[in-house]
């Protein structure tokens, strides 16, 4: 996530800001048993794509109040995997 608010703080030159990113990434991201497993298709599919959107976006303006500056976990304070 910080890598795409990273990203997003490059959107004056690449109009990559966090809505866009989060249509790109929301359906890698929150991946959808039920999308692929159904065959979903039209509207139901746009849909479940929208609030997977919604949540990245929001998950992504909101990084700092959810991630703090903690390390990853798996890491040590160098960033090296444990």
């Amino acid at each position: 996530m910080r890598h795409l608010l990273r990203m997003a703080a490059h959107s004056g030159r690449t109009n990559m800001h966090a809505r866009n990113l989060a249509i790109v990434w929301a359906p890698n991201l929150l991946r959808s048993r039920d999308i692929e497993a159904s065959g979903f298709n039209g509207t139901a599919a746009f849909m479940e794509v929208r609030v997977q959107s919604i949540v990245v976006e929001f998950i992504l303006t909101h990084v700092e109040q959810l991630f703090g500056d903690a390390p990853l976990p798996g890491r040590d304070t160098a960033g090296t995997s444990w």
